[in-house]
């Protein structure tokens, strides 16, 4: 593959914008195209990041030879059709968190991936920040012992307009899977295998989407997950990793950490600061350009069994409330 990487954006959202800045910044990865469902959008959307290339619909875009990898950033419903779209046009992807609406689209996008041989990837960004990566090596020197236990919580306090995305069920809005996926996917990165049982309570508002929620993962070890999330509730959003001989403190946001320290016995033994380069999109970014570069069709730091399984939690989690999303019936 050429040294630069040709991208194209696949809506124009807020997270899209988001992720056109982390483009802007990132060596060798070119912003080519950008596609709308409305020809206008995207042509606003293309003056302000300078994209060369507009179209008014998202096959035009799966459908140009000159794009190397295509950025999803619709709502998850969307997820499996886009992408497979895409996939099937042998197109590299790199979709937004949660991977799908459900575990089954998860099986099916990852199916299509494997069938098409192109790179997938979820955009799960506290997998690439710098300072995680640091946070597992303290881990995996033995530098707290075994790890016995994870507790983080990602929370927002925010207010929503009628109809918002963020609450809106129809386009699977709500907390677990805007902000609950984070938690998951870490305690999924921390113990590397899937939980043996799983106990979850959450509140459904009058939206009919889940607005906060608690989870307990168990694994087949004892070990424990305490994991909780919500869109309208102020909290602080640290992580907690516990093991046998000490424990790692990732200040909030711990989803994108810049500060992080090890206590041994109690007393701080160690800290590490690393500060955020863009909005950190970039570095979601840029993993992908490494993979494609050195011919992988998925990351070791978010391996696409693994993206399944966090689905698979998340269906577990939402079941006994009786949370149903419109897409669960369709495979």
């Amino acid at each position: 593959m050429e040294d630069k990487i040709r991208w194209g954006i696949l809506s124009t959202g807020h997270i899209s914008k988001k992720f056109a800045d982390a483009l802007a910044i990132l060596p060798g990865a070119e912003l080519a195209a950008v596609a709308s469902r409305n020809i206008e959008t995207a042509g606003k959307f293309a003056e302000k990041y300078s994209v060369p290339k507009v179209y008014g619909s998202y096959e035009e875009l799966a459908d140009d030879p000159d794009i190397d990898v295509i950025y999803i950033g619709t709502p998850h419903t969307f997820h499996l059709r886009n992408s497979v779209m895409c996939m099937r046009k042998g197109k590299a992807v790199l979709c937004e968190k949660a991977l799908t609406i459900n575990a089954a689209e998860a099986r099916e996008m990852v199916r299509v991936a494997r069938e098409e041989n192109v790179f997938l990837m979820e955009a799960m960004i506290t997998r690439h920040v710098p300072l995680i990566k640091k946070v597992l090596g303290w881990i995996n020197d033995g530098r707290i012992g075994e790890v016995r236990m994870v507790k983080a919580s990602r929370c927002a306090r925010g207010v929503f307009p009628p109809g918002a995305r963020q609450m809106n069920p129809e386009l699977g809005g709500g907390s677990l899977l805007d902000v609950g996926v984070y938690v998951i996917s870490f305690a999924s990165m921390i113990f590397q295998k899937p939980p043996v049982e799983t106990v979850a309570l959450g509140h459904i508002g009058d939206w009919g989407s889940d607005e906060q929620g608690v989870a307990i993962l168990k694994y087949e070890n004892g070990e424990i997950a305490d994991l909780s999330f919500a869109l309208r509730t102020a909290a602080v959003n640290e992580a907690y990793i516990f093991g046998t001989e000490g424990y790692i403190k990732i200040e909030d946001v711990f989803a994108v950490p810049t500060k992080a320290s090890l206590f041994i016995d109690r007393v701080e033994s160690a800290n590490i600061e690393e500060p955020i380069t863009g909005n950190a999109l970039n570095y979601e970014a840029e993993e992908v350009m490494r993979c494609l570069r050195a011919g992988l069709k998925e990351s070791p730091f978010m391996p696409l069994d693994e993206s399944v399984q966090i689905m698979e939690i998340m269906d577990n989690i939402r079941k006994p409330w009786g949370l149903v999303y419109s897409n669960d019936n369709r495979l």
